[in-house]
């Protein structure tokens, strides 16, 4: 059997979004592995932007491999443009493999990840149900200090994953054989309500924090009052509008297939996250 550093010292890998919940993840992981990484954010030596054509052919040369998380997210209108026109210019320079970061019961991502699949690259799609971590690295951690997350669609499951279990996915896709022209779907082992999960991150801090429900209309405004950037209120909108209906609540069996694990808890999750001080509200 081929092993993890056969494969990896030969695949030299952009990791796009390589900043964010899961990109900053992989790209740690990668490197601890001692796989030869390119950053691919605004920030970086060679900067990536995927607003910014411009930056795409020199992040993408001289790379084998590339880790695709495209933002704010698959689901925004015009994404399969993006993703179509990027995927075509991998290619063209000499990309070998894709691993595209989806999501779940997204008709735009389902589009892009097609185009992956009719790339002639080698690909794997990593498709994922909402992140845990966005209750402690994304728009609703101002919330939680604040004592109350307010949210629309409360009463909803959803089988949160740990952005763990997502670069953990994505990095055996890259580095390991096995794993090409899968499609990984990956959830947490059980589905909570969001009003559910509020009260578990409370017991995890110690600290009264409440779930409010909300139309979408007051959503939408107390983010924009939290000065949320507008494509990201935009994204949150559509999720809790179209995405987060209930169509997305069972869980699946994508992490064990792909790492022979289960997946995190979310009572795990956010034990580590309170671990952090993340949560924790300043001294009176």
């Amino acid at each position: 059997m081929t092993s993890t550093t056969d494969i990896t010292t030969t695949r030299r890998t952009l990791v796009t979004g390589g900043t964010g919940k899961t990109g900053s993840r992989v790209a740690t992981r990668l490197r601890t592995a001692g796989v030869p990484i390119r950053l691919g954010s605004r920030a970086a030596e060679q900067p990536f932007d995927w607003a910014d054509r411009t930056t795409w052919a020199p992040a993408l040369t001289n790379i084998d491999a590339v880790y695709l998380a495209y933002a704010p997210d698959l689901a925004v209108p015009g994404a399969p443009e993006v993703i179509k026109a990027f995927v075509a210019q991998a290619a063209a320079l000499g990309v070998e493999k894709l691993v595209l970061l989806s999501g779940r019961g997204e008709a735009e991502a389902e589009q892009c990840e097609q185009i992956v699949r009719d790339s002639g690259l080698e690909w794997t799609i990593v498709r994922c149900s909402f992140f845990a971590q966005n209750f402690s690295e994304g728009a609703f951690t101002d919330y939680i200090l604040a004592g109350e997350l307010a949210l629309p669609n409360g009463t909803v499951d959803e089988p949160f994953v740990h952005a763990d279990d997502i670069a953990d996915v994505a990095v055996a896709a890259l580095t390991e054989p096995g794993h090409t022209g899968e499609t990984y779907e990956l959830t947490g082992p059980r589905a909570l309500s969001f009003a559910r999960a509020v009260a578990e991150i409370a017991a995890a801090t110690g600290r009264e924090i409440s779930f409010a429900p909300v139309s979408r209309a007051e959503f939408v405004a107390a983010l924009t009052e939290y000065q949320v950037p507008a494509d990201e209120v935009s994204l949150l909108d559509y999720l809790f509008g179209t995405v987060l209906d209930g169509r997305n609540s069972d869980t699946t069996d994508g992490v064990r297939r792909a790492l022979g694990r289960e997946p995190k808890d979310f009572t795990e999750y956010t034990e580590e996250a309170a671990a952090t001080g993340v949560w924790d509200t300043p001294a009176q």
